[in-house]
């Protein structure tokens, strides 16, 4: 007998989109509320915040959160990361902002950096990270500052740096020795991760199952609508168990098959309760986004979903831009409706618009003063969140991620 085939859920394009918009919460005005507590909300909802070292304008950690609560402050993520230790730095699909809960779901990516080390792999070897360990847990935590003996190299590419003690304090990182228990602008200070955290005993790691069921589970609620490709973002090795997953869960009617109009090849899938919840943005609210906030970063996903392809051209030769520099996608409801080409004139006190790009012709007087509202709102939180800081090109970040 042949197999039944999965019958199909079809949503209309519109209807995923919004159902990615409710699920990253960027339909309501202040979805997590307010302080500290709603940068842990945020975190643990969304699954990671990605780091950046661009500093056109706010740097992205900071711009995402923003995003969604609307009263946050730069002081809000260092008392989670630093007091309160809800969130922890490591590696997701770039450096990432993540929930101390879901510390046990990096573990295991810890132990197999230590025992065959992917990233930094040519910076010195467990002796070097022995001695450095115990420098560490003699004289506390210590930043990149605190190493003024190093014999300068030539670097090996862009992101590298001259400094050997960088590769060496980021190779105890990634195996998970050290943990970044402070960060002003993009100088980190690293501690030993278990007096970070004050573990008498570290968590049990999970499991490889366990963790394909963590990321299956962190895109359903930040998604809303899954792929694949959404769900294993530059982790294409992860495809074959999600997919198992994926089979085994639809199969217990866990989740439904989905098809979105104008996508049909590209398989998707929901939960019945998704499927199920009334979403409906508000038709005036405006968010100015960051090029790497999660709505955002995942290119194809965007395109597929409001029909916006986004450009990243700060690499660019200015003849070959068509948004500018550093544009971010305008948000308004769930349209992405413009791209504006902002710089943060910190030493001027003002925003600057260098390129407004309307999106198929959607400007009008009044999407244009809804926007430049937003602008001013956005403008403030630029200048008044902070002590300032100098801007880094990006076209060569690295000494400020030192």
């Amino acid at each position: 007998m042949p197999p039944r085939k999965t019958k199909l859920t079809t949503l209309s394009q519109e209807q995923a989109r919004r159902i990615w918009l409710h699920a990253q919460r960027l339909d309501t005005r202040e979805p997590f509320g307010s302080g500290s507590e709603a940068t842990q909300a945020a975190v643990e909802h969304l699954g990671y915040v990605q780091i950046d070292t661009i500093n056109v304008i706010e740097r992205c950690h900071h711009h995402i959160l923003y995003s969604r609560i609307p009263a946050y402050r730069r002081g809000d993520l260092a008392q989670a990361q630093s007091t309160a230790k809800s969130v922890f730095e490591y590696w997701t699909h770039a450096l990432s902002y993540v929930p101390t809960r879901d510390i046990r779901f990096f573990l295991g990516a810890m132990k197999a950096h230590r025992d065959e080390p992917r990233r930094w792999s040519a910076v010195g070897g467990r002796d070097e990270i022995r001695k450095l360990v115990t420098r560490i847990r003699k004289e506390g935590a210590l930043t990149i500052r605190d190493f003024d003996d190093d014999v300068l190299t030539e670097k090996e590419h862009l992101w590298a740096s001259r400094k050997p003690s960088k590769g060496l304090l980021e190779r105890a990182f990634y195996d998970g020795d050290l943990a970044i228990s402070a960060r002003a602008g993009m100088l980190k200070t690293y501690e030993l991760m278990d007096r970070h955290f004050g573990w008498d005993k570290r968590p049990t790691p999970a499991s490889e199952r366990q963790v394909t069921a963590y990321l299956l589970d962190r895109a359903l609620r930040a998604q809303g609508v899954v792929s694949l490709d959404s769900i294993c973002h530059l982790d294409a090795p992860r495809k074959k168990d999600v997919a198992e997953l994926i089979a085994a869960r639809v199969k217990r009617r866990e989740l439904l098959a989905i098809q979105i109009e104008g996508a049909e090849k590209v398989p998707h899938w929901a939960s019945r309760q998704v499927l199920e919840e009334p979403v409906q943005p508000e038709a005036d609210l405006v968010h100015i986004l960051s090029p790497f906030d999660p709505l955002i970063i995942q290119r194809k996903r965007l395109n597929l979903f409001f029909g916006y392809q986004h450009l990243f051209e700060a690499y660019l030769p200015k003849e070959k831009r068509t948004y500018g520099y550093f544009a971010l996608p305008v948000l308004v409801g769930d349209r992405v409706v413009a791209a504006l080409d902002l710089k943060t004139d910190r030493a001027g006190g003002k925003l600057l618009v260098q390129q407004w790009t309307w999106l198929d012709g959607q400007g009008t007087p009044a999407l244009k003063a809804l926007i430049e509202e937003e602008l001013g709102r956005f403008e403030r939180f630029q200048l008044a969140n902070g002590p300032s800081e100098e801007p880094v090109p990006a076209s060569d970040p690295s000494e400020a991620a030192l």
